[in-house]
């Protein structure tokens, strides 16, 4: 993704809110005129990578990629598949009563195998509720599935809560 230009405001009127908006191509940042520089940085930092995320997961049809997904590693297809940017501690999440699967933005600008694989974890979730033998096969017929899950430990640094739901 190209680099994502950054206007930042300062507001007197601003005492304690950030506000973000994207327009024309460029991430409007709106700040308190007397914030502290470096906790300002890094508040800005955070958003340009919300931003960053919802630019990427706008290029991929979630529905339509879980569904070529299901067809191919022979799996239910969803009712809906929708980004999360909520999910902080997770890479995806399933309710396999409703097939509703929801996907961590997080996942937008990593490699498509490795947002292959959390599809195809959660849609092996709507056969198999929880992650035992059974569902593990299920799971393995995704070819690049162990390599996805060492890249998501490296990207985590393998901190054990960030999972695959």
């Amino acid at each position: 993704m190209k680099e994502l230009p950054v206007d930042v405001i300062r507001s007197k009127r601003r005492k304690r809110t950030l506000s973000a908006r994207l327009i024309d191509g460029r991430l409007e940042v709106r700040v308190p005129a007397g914030m502290d520089p470096d906790e300002e940085a890094k508040l800005v930092e955070d958003l340009l990578g919300r931003a960053r995320r919802k630019i990427s997961a706008a290029t991929v049809d979630l529905g339509r990629r879980a569904t070529e997904l299901a067809i191919r590693y022979r799996l239910p297809r969803p009712v809906s598949v929708e980004w999360s940017t909520r999910q902080m501690r997770r890479w995806g999440s399933c309710t396999p009563d409703e097939g509703r699967i929801r996907i961590s933005d997080r996942l937008a600008g990593m490699p498509p195998w490795v947002l292959d694989s959390v599809l195809v974890h959660e849609l092996a979730h709507l056969e198999v509720a929880g992650h035992g033998p059974e569902f593990q096969k299920l799971v393995d017929r995704f070819e690049l599935t162990e390599r996805a899950t060492g890249y998501l430990m490296a990207v985590t640094e393998g901190r054990p809560g960030a999972l695959i739901g």
